[in-house]
């Protein structure tokens, strides 16, 4: 993407004024079905475009009953060009029917018109376009390489211990790997649900147990910082370099390497386990040491004994698909 000179993070930060209208029993509901999450789903995501020959890029986070945070980027979105230090935020509500972005010296209006977002000037000059976009994986769908170990392909779930599937053929979460590993490279893909009004750790929460000891984060961290216990981060351990968390409902992609702790005769660690992780085709840890175990997985300690994959159960309809494994 061209990188232009120039500065209107104002034209989106502060008060987002979106009408939408959640029903009553609604509230507090985990949405698993695009066509049933209510008109803040549709609002929200991502845009990007000119405003004034510079390039922005937008995501709007539903917080239920209308309301909406806004994170704002110059040059892009995060993984394509954004400038992730000068993230600017704002907040807003519900009003009269019309969807609009306000800048807070009133002189710029940003009003959702067809999938994109219309910004124009205090006398109604036109500024410029953000068109609403649907990023995908570059690695979705990807299939398994000759060689791999395929743990789940939609047909059952006898590849885990605990393995259970929804309606639609998705493994649900809860549920260990048979198959242990030391060394391998591993795809897998999984869909946080729709929660407006749920925040922080309640939102869209499960796990990816590596060797059932090392946790990558599963939550709908769309719209945050990208910190260790979000969407990417090894617990306790490390921050995911940028948050490639999507919407919610979105399809994403973990493609990890990873290299197992080293262990000498006596049973004493010589070398700390390695992951490499992309998360949506963007790499987020490359090559990073894990020096100890995270909580919560079913192995409470390293050793040199092989592990299994573990997907925690968080009490909230995460959803996983296409996971295959290759040994190194």
């Amino acid at each position: 993407m061209m990188r232009l000179q120039g500065s209107l993070l104002a034209v989106l930060l502060v008060f987002v004024s979106v009408t939408v209208a959640v029903a009553s029993d609604s509230h507090g509901k985990a949405f698993t079905d695009p066509a049933k999450a209510g008109p803040d789903f549709k609002v929200q995501g991502e845009y990007l475009g000119e405003v004034n020959g510079s390039v922005y890029g937008v995501q709007a986070v539903a917080q239920g009953d209308g309301r909406f945070e806004v994170v704002v980027f110059p040059q892009g979105l995060p993984g394509a060009d954004a400038i992730m230090w000068d993230r600017m935020t704002g907040e807003g509500q519900t009003k009269d029917g019309v969807t609009k972005f306000n800048s807070a010296d009133g002189q710029v209006t940003a009003t959702v018109k067809d999938n994109a977002l219309v910004v124009t000037g205090a006398g109604g000059e036109k500024l410029g376009t953000l068109k609403k976009v649907e990023r995908k994986s570059p690695t979705l769908g990807e299939k398994p390489p000759k060689g791999a170990v395929v743990l789940f392909d939609g047909k059952n779930a006898d590849q885990f211990e605990g393995g259970q599937m929804t309606e639609c053929g998705l493994l649900k979460v809860g549920c260990v790997s048979k198959k242990k590993s030391k060394d391998f490279t591993m795809h897998l893909e999984f869909r946080t649900p729709f929660m407006p009004e749920a925040r922080g750790q309640g939102r869209g929460n499960s796990g990816v147990y590596l060797q059932g000891r090392y946790e990558v984060q599963v939550l709908d961290s769309f719209g945050l910082e990208g910190r260790d216990n979000e969407c990417g981060g090894i617990y306790q351990i490390a921050a995911p370099k940028v948050n490639m968390c999507l919407p919610p409902l979105s399809w994403q992609t973990y493609d990890i390497d990873f290299t197992a702790a080293k262990f000498d005769d006596k049973g004493k660690k010589t070398a700390d386990a390695k992951v490499t992780v992309k998360q949506n085709g963007v790499v987020i840890h490359d090559n990073l040491a894990l020096p100890h175990v995270t909580p919560g997985g079913p192995l409470g300690s390293e050793s040199a004994e092989p592990g299994p994959l573990f997907l925690q159960n968080h009490g909230n309809p995460v959803n996983f698909r296409n996971i295959w494994v290759v040994e190194k």
